[in-house]
Parts: structure tokens; C-alpha cells; sequence
């Protein structure tokens, strides 16, 4: 298993109940696609964005370390597209 670290910006419009839920689904799909979480956690809170994304001006960053397979990454970024509350994703390999 290869170490990755995983940055979503997340909309901002989410209550503190439904945060704490999605961010618990975002490491429920990492072990169900057999990999195991090391760390997750906000790394900035309500962050203006550069540019509009999704018609969204602010974002939440939220970072996860991860170790997977790295035929199981591919499949965890298409879950993870599909997901209306992510802006945006960055997966990078930790060397």
C-alpha cells in the first residue's frame, strides 16, 4: 500500500451536524475501497477562493491521509466527483 494525501475544498453552506457526517463519508469510501485512513482533518475553515468554483466564493479545505492501492485511487476520485458537496480535489502520491 503507497501513502496519499487527499485536499478537498468542500462548500461552505453545510451545517456543523452535516460536516461532521460528510467528512465521516469521505473516510467510509476510503476503507470501503480497501484503504486505510492515518489522518483526516479541516486544514482551513471558510477560505475566500480565488475564483468562483461551482458559483461557490468561499470553500473549507479538508485534508486526508490515506494509504491505498494504487489501482483503488482512480476509483475513489470518480466516487468523489460525483459528490455535489466537493468543489474541488487534489490526490497526490506522499512520498
Amino acid at each position: 500500500m503507497v501513502n496519499y494525501e487527499a485536499m478537498f475544498i468542500v462548500k461552505p453552506d453545510l451545517n456543523e451536524e452535516q460536516q461532521k457526517e460528510f467528512y465521516a463519508q469521505l473516510g467510509d469510501i476510503i476503507t470501503k475501497n480497501n484503504g486505510e485512513v492515518v489522518e483526516s482533518k479541516v486544514w482551513s475553515e471558510r477560505r475566500r477562493l480565488a475564483y468562483p468554483i461551482k458559483k461557490s466564493q468561499d470553500g473549507i479545505y479538508y485534508l486526508i491521509s490515506f494509504k491505498a492501492d494504487p489501482k483503488q485511487v482512480l476509483a475513489l476520485k470518480q466516487v468523489y466527483r460525483l459528490n455535489e458537496n466537493i468543489l474541488r480535489l487534489l490526490v497526490v502520491r506522499n512520498e
